[in-house]
C-alpha cells in the first residue's frame, strides 16, 4: 500500500476506534501512526488495542507505528461543598491553599506544596483550561491570596495551569513510569513525553526508555518554549501541543511559536508532529469547517512530518471520515506548485558531515535527473530523517531489516518503509533497492533510482555511498557480474 503523500497521518485510538475493523479502516484510510492515549484507558485497555495493531501490521504487509502518550503531571484544585461547585466574580478574592477541607466561594484545595513553593506575587494560576483566571497577590509555603481576573465556574478536580514560572516537578509522575514500563515492554515505538520543562525531562525518559522506544518531547509549556533548542537537542521528535500552548500562553501567540518549533526540528532533521483540534467539528460532524482545513493545509504547508488527530478518531462519531479528509487535504496541497515553492525556501540546513552531502547530493541529482526515488539502507533511520530534511521532490523507499526501525520511520516525512533483507555487499543492496522500487510502484524497469547506503554494512552513522542505479536488473548484472 502505497500513500500518495509526504506528510504521514497520526490517529489517537479510543473507545470510537478499538476494533480490528475499525483499525484496520483507519489505516486504509491513510493513518501511518496510532497514538495511545495512557491518560485514557487501562492497561488491558492498550494492551488489547496494541495487539490489533500488530495485526493490521501483519495482515497488510506494512509497517507501522505505536506512539504511547504519556499523561504526565496532572495539576487539579480539590472538591468543593456545593456538588456544583461555584461561581468566581471578576475582582473577588479568592484563596487556594493545602486544607483538605471542601471549599467555597472563597477558597479550595490545591494539594501540591511545590506549586505553592515556586509561585510569586503577580503571577497567573488559570483553571479549567483558562476560562477562569487568577492574579497571586500574596503566597507562602502553604497558601496563594488571588484576586479574580477572569470569573466562571469553578467545580471539583478542575485543572490548574500555572504559566509564569517554572514548576520543580518532574515530567513523570509515578504513574507514567509504570506506563512508561509497560509499554516500552509491550513494544511501542515512540513516546510522547507531557508537561516537559527542560532538557532533563527528556534525559529521564530517555534512560528509563534504555532505547526501547524513541522520546518525542511534546512542547506546551512556556518554559518548553524557552528551552526548545536544548530540549530539541536531546528529543527524537517533537510534538506542537497546542491545547496546553494556547492556555498558558496568549492564543494569538500559538502560531508563530508553531512555525519555529516546526522550522527548528526540520532543521534538526528530527520528526514534528502538529497536534490539537486540527478537526475538531468532526467529532459530530461528518464534514470538517473550512478554518480547520486550512488549519491542517498550514501545518503541511510548514513542511511538518505529520498531524495528528485526537478525540476526532478516539471518540468521535466519525473517525475514519477525519482521516480520509486529512489524506485528501495533505494530497491536495502536496500538488500545489505554491507547496514545493514554501518547502524549498524554508529548506534551512546546516551541513557538517559526510551523510549530510550524500543525502544532498542524492536530491540535487534526483531532481536533475529523471529518477523515480531516492533509496536508503539504513540500520537507525538517522540517513532517511537527513534526506527526509531535505523535502526532496520524488519519493524516498526507506529500506531496513530492522522492524523497529521501520515503525519508527513511518513518522517521517516521506518515508515508505520497506523491511528486507541484511546485505553485506553493496550489489545485494542495489538489487534489493530496484525491487522496492518496482514493487511498490514508484518506478518501471525502465526508470532509475538513487541509492544512499553505507560500507561497512549493518553499521549505523556511515552513510559513505551513492550510486544511480537502473531499475533493470539485466543491467546491473552486466555492469557488475559478480
Amino acid at each position: 500500500m502505497r500513500r500518495l503523500r509526504n506528510v504521514k497521518i497520526v490517529a489517537t485510538l479510543g473507545p470510537a476506534s478499538s476494533d480490528y475493523e475499525t483499525i484496520r479502516a483507519l489505516f486504509e484510510a491513510g493513518a501511518d501512526v496510532f497514538r495511545l492515549n495512557m491518560s485514557h484507558g487501562t492497561h488491558d485497555d492498550i494492551r488489547a488495542r496494541h495487539s490489533i495493531i500488530r495485526q493490521v501490521e501483519a495482515d497488510t504487509g506494512r509497517p507501522v507505528a505505536i506512539l504511547a502518550d504519556l499523561q504526565g503531571p496532572k495539576l487539579r484544585v480539590g472538591t468543593f461543598a456545593a456538588p456544583s461547585g461555584e461561581e468566581l466574580v471578576e475582582g473577588a478574592a479568592f484563596r487556594m491553599d493545602l486544607d483538605p477541607a471542601p471549599g467555597d466561594a472563597t477558597r479550595v484545595q490545591l494539594p501540591h506544596p511545590e506549586i505553592f513553593a515556586a509561585l510569586e506575587p503577580g503571577a497567573s494560576l488559570l483553571v479549567n483550561d483558562g476560562k477562569i483566571r487568577l492574579r497571586v497577590d500574596t503566597c507562602g509555603k502553604d497558601f496563594a491570596n488571588c484576586t479574580v481576573t477572569v470569573g466562571g465556574t469553578i467545580s471539583n478536580r478542575k485543572g490548574v495551569n500555572v504559566p509564569d514560572v517554572v514548576l520543580p516537578l518532574a515530567a513523570l509522575s509515578d504513574k507514567d513510569r509504570k506506563d512508561l514500563e509497560f509499554v516500552c515492554e509491550l513494544g511501542v515505538d515512540w513516546l510522547a513525553l507531557s508537561f516537559v520543562q527542560r532538557p532533563e525531562d527528556v534525559i529521564e525518559a530517555r534512560d528509563l526508555a534504555k532505547g526501547r522506544a524513541a522520546v518525542l518531547s511534546k512542547i506546551e509549556k512556556p518554559a518548553a518554549v524557552k528551552a526548545y533548542d536544548a530540549i530539541l537537542e536531546v528529543s527524537d521528535g517533537i510534538m506542537v501541543a497546542r491545547g496546553d500552548l494556547g492556555v498558558e500562553l496568549p492564543v494569538h501567540s500559538v502560531p508563530p511559536i508553531q512555525k519555529k518549533l516546526v522550522r527548528g526540528a526540520r532543521a534538526a532533521a528530527k520528526p514534528v508532529i502538529v497536534a490539537t483540534q486540527m478537526l475538531e467539528s468532526m467529532i459530530e460532524s461528518p464534514m470538517p469547517t473550512r478554518a480547520e482545513v486550512s488549519d491542517v493545509a498550514t501545518a503541511i504547508y510548514e513542511g511538518a512530518d505529520a498531524i495528528m488527530l485526537s478525540a476526532e478518531s478516539a471518540a468521535g462519531k466519525y473517525p475514519i471520515e477525519a482521516v480520509s479528509t486529512m489524506n485528501n487535504v495533505a494530497i491536495s496541497v502536496e500538488g500545489d506548485a505554491v507547496y514545493r515553492q514554501i518547502i524549498e525556501a524554508s529548506r534551512h540546513v546546516n551541513r557538517t558531515s559526510v551523510a549530510d552531502g550524500i543525502v544532498a547530493a542524492a536530491r540535487e541529482i534526483a531532481e536533475s535527473a529523471d529518477i523515480k526515488a531516492i533509496c536508503c539502507f539504513s540500520q537507525s533511520g538517522t540517513t532517511v530523517s537527513l534526506v527526509a530534511r531535505e523535502r526532496p521532490r520524488v519519493p524516498i523507499i526507506a529500506l531496513t531489516p530492522l522492524i523497529e526501525t521501520a515503525r519508527r520511520m513511518c513518522l517521517t516525512w516521506g518515508a515508505h518503509c520497506v523491511i528486507t533483507e541484511e546485505q553485506d555487499r553493496f550489489k545485494g543492496a542495489v538489487i534489493s533497492a530496484v525491487r522496492a522500487a518496482r514493487t511498490y510502484g514508484f518506478a518501471s524497469e525502465k526508470d532509475q533510482i538513487v541509492l544512499t547506503a553505507g560500507v561497512p554494512f549493518n553499521v549505523q552513522g556511515t552513510t559513505n555511498i551513492l550510486r544511480v542505479a537502473p531499475c533493470d536488473e539485466r543491467l546491473i548484472y552486466r555492469v557488475d557480474p559478480e
